[in-house]
């Protein structure tokens, strides 16, 4: 029996032709996920090739019962998630400093625009970012959040008051650049 046969299993599916077989209708699924959540062409394409790159990981070893578009959007995820976090390694690890939490309450009621917003969420840390972009465009719960994150539900909580003050400001300077 040769090396392919054994990968294929009991039910002689090969993960890996499974994995080929969805390729062509998953990338742009993956892809339109992550770019505008990255908000960046390139690193929307390189998670998108890390991304198919862990998936070709899973098939070989064959630990995927299942490769569907909604797994590997999963993968995406997950992918964005260890980017964001290696961003804001990267900003610690060069002594940025954001500006403490200034008390605002969150009762903003207006309609944002989506481009001012998605400029803004740019200019945001990487971990205001993802707290952001997981809870309120993911739909993500607070602890389902701070899962992702690798924090505590409470650090979480922390994060997302300080990111939606931060969001506000920068909101508001976005806003006032397009009149």
């Amino acid at each position: 029996m040769s090396a392919r046969e054994q990968r294929a299993g009991r039910d002689g599916r090969d993960p890996e032709a499974a994995l080929l077989a969805v390729y062509d209708r998953a990338l742009p699924q993956v892809y339109g996920y992550l770019l505008p959540r990255c908000g960046n062409v390139s690193v929307a394409e390189d998670l998108s090739a890390e991304t198919f790159m862990a998936a070709v990981s899973a098939a070989k070893r064959g630990t995927v019962a299942d490769l569907t578009i909604a797994w590997l959007v999963g993968v995406a995820r997950h992918k964005l998630v260890d980017h964001w976090r290696r961003m804001e390694r990267e900003q610690r690890g060069l002594g940025l400093v954001q500006g403490g939490w200034d008390g605002i309450e969150d009762p903003w009621d207006e309609r944002v625009d989506a481009d001012v917003a998605h400029r803004a969420l740019a200019r945001l840390a990487p971990q205001q970012r993802a707290a952001l972009t997981l809870r309120y465009i993911d739909g993500l719960s607070v602890p389902e959040v701070a899962e992702a994150l690798g924090r505590s539900v409470h650090a979480t909580e922390t994060l997302l008051v300080r990111a939606r003050a931060a969001f506000r400001g920068v909101y508001g300077e976005e806003e006032s650049r397009d009149k």
